[in-house]
C-alpha cells in the first residue's frame, strides 16, 4: 500500500517534551533579574514564539534596564539546556509514534522554534537522534511562526513536495504555519487548550501522540 506522506515533520516544546515548566521557570528568573514580573497567562501570550522573539516583545512592551536582551536571551538557554538534560523525559507515545512512522516508510524531521541547541540537547537526553534524518531550527530565518518558513525549509531540504508532508503540532501558531506551508497537520494541544474553536483548521485533533495510528 502506497504511503499516505512522503516526510512527517515533528515540532518539538509541547509535543515530544514538555518543556513549559523547565522554560516557565527559566524565564521568570531571567525577566525578573531585570525587574519584570510575568504570570502564567503571560506567557500563554508568547505561546509558540521563538525564544528571542518572546524577549523583543517583552521589552517592547515592558523595556527594562541592566541587562542586554542578548544578555536575557542567554540566560534563558543556559537554563533551558540544563534543565533538558537533567530533568527531560518524553511525552507520552513519543517512540511508539517514530516507530509507527518509520515502519511506513516515511522521512522523519523535527522542526522547531527552539534554537538548535537546545533541539540537540532533547534528542540526546530522550535517545531518538537515529529517528530523525533531519533536524531544523527556526532560529535564523527572518521570521519564526506563525511564518511558514521553518516548515517549508525542512521539506524542501528533503526534498518533499508540501502537498506529502504532515505537521504535528501542539500550538496554534504552529497549527497556522503548518496550514500556510500547505501541509496537512494533526494538532495535539494541551488540555488547557484542547476546546478551543480556532483549532478546528487543523485535519486532525488528538489528546495525545498516543492515539496517532487512529487518524494517520
Amino acid at each position: 500500500m502506497e504511503k499516505q506522506f512522503d516526510l512527517v515533520i515533528y515540532d518539538m516544546d509541547g509535543l515530544i517534551i514538555d518543556t513549559e515548566p523547565y522554560w516557565r521557570m527559566a524565564i521568570v528568573k531571567a525577566f525578573n533579574s531585570v525587574g519584570l514580573q510575568l504570570t502564567d497567562e503571560d506567557g500563554r501570550v508568547t505561546s509558540g514564539y521563538r525564544f528571542d522573539e518572546v524577549v523583543d516583545y517583552w521589552y517592547h512592551h515592558r523595556p527594562w534596564q541592566g541587562k542586554s536582551k542578548q544578555q536575557v536571551h542567554d540566560e534563558v538557554l543556559d537554563e533551558m539546556e540544563n534543565a533538558i538534560m537533567e530533568h527531560g523525559t518524553a511525552m507520552p507515545g513519543l517512540v511508539t509514534s517514530l516507530e509507527y512512522f518509520k515502519g511506513k516508510g516515511m522521512k522523519i524531521a523535527l522542526a522547531s522554534s527552539s534554537a538548535m541547541r537546545l533541539i540537540k540537547a532533547t534528542v540526546k537526553k530522550l535517545k531518538i537522534e537515529p529517528y530523525f534524518d533531519l533536524l531544523v531550527s527556526a532560529e535564523h530565518e527572518t521570521h519564526g511562526k506563525p511564518h511558514p518558513a521553518v516548515f517549508i525549509r525542512t521539506a524542501d531540504t528533503i526534498g518533499a513536495p508540501v502537498q506529502r508532508c504532515l505537521v504535528l503540532e501542539d500550538s496554534f501558531y504552529g497549527l497556522l504555519a503548518a496550514k500556510s506551508a500547505k501541509m496537512k497537520c494533526v494538532i495535539i494541544p494541551e488540555a488547557y487548550h484542547y476546546d478551543e474553536l480556532r483549532l478546528s483548521i487543523a485535519d486532525w485533533k488528538i489528546k495525545s501522540l498516543e492515539e496517532i495510528s487512529t487518524v494517520v
